[in-house]
């Protein structure tokens, strides 16, 4: 029997494990992502849900919060988008100064998340970092620059008799 013959093989059956790991999340055998995004609008005070799948969710993975995104994603032609936080199915909220998509526990005495009964209280909270990741079911996001139309106009949500008159 040859030397380092073994070590080969499972080097091949790994390379063909990830091979397929990564081609089954390419063709669709991996459950696309779906997010609710509850887009704010600081001027006229409202908020305004929308839900995203697919490509356009699969483009916000990755993103963390603070980052300003194109309002296209959202259906929002021409408006710029901050990302301001979220939470996932369990309902644990993003945390902007924990890095990465992951949960952690973390002893926290003041912020997002937590509000102590006592000044000085800490307490041990189960928290997601501040990356996007598929897991994420909510992604909360600010405008912080406007297009030419208004959100409403763009959603849809604007009937004829509350459209402005064209002159």
């Amino acid at each position: 029997m040859q030397q380092g013959f073994g070590q080969e093989l499972k080097i091949q059956v790994k390379n063909k494990v990830r091979q397929r790991i990564i081609t089954d999340n390419l063709i669709g055998g991996f459950h696309m992502a779906n997010f609710k995004v509850v887009v704010s609008d600081p001027k006229e005070a409202r908020a305004y849900q929308i839900d995203i799948k697919d490509a356009e969710a699969n483009s916000l993975i990755g993103k963390s919060i603070g980052d300003v995104v194109d309002g296209g994603i959202f259906g929002l032609a021409g408006y710029k988008v901050q990302i301001t936080g979220g939470c996932d199915g369990s309902g644990f909220v993003m945390k902007p100064d924990l890095p990465g998509p992951r949960r952690q526990r973390i002893l926290t005495a003041t912020g997002v998340g937590y509000a102590p009964k006592l000044p000085g209280q800490r307490r041990r909270k189960m928290m997601r970092g501040k990356e996007i990741a598929p897991d994420i079911v909510q992604v909360n996001a600010k405008v912080v620059e406007y297009g030419s139309k208004s959100i409403r106009a763009l959603l849809g949500l604007e009937t004829a008799e509350e459209a402005p008159a064209a002159e």
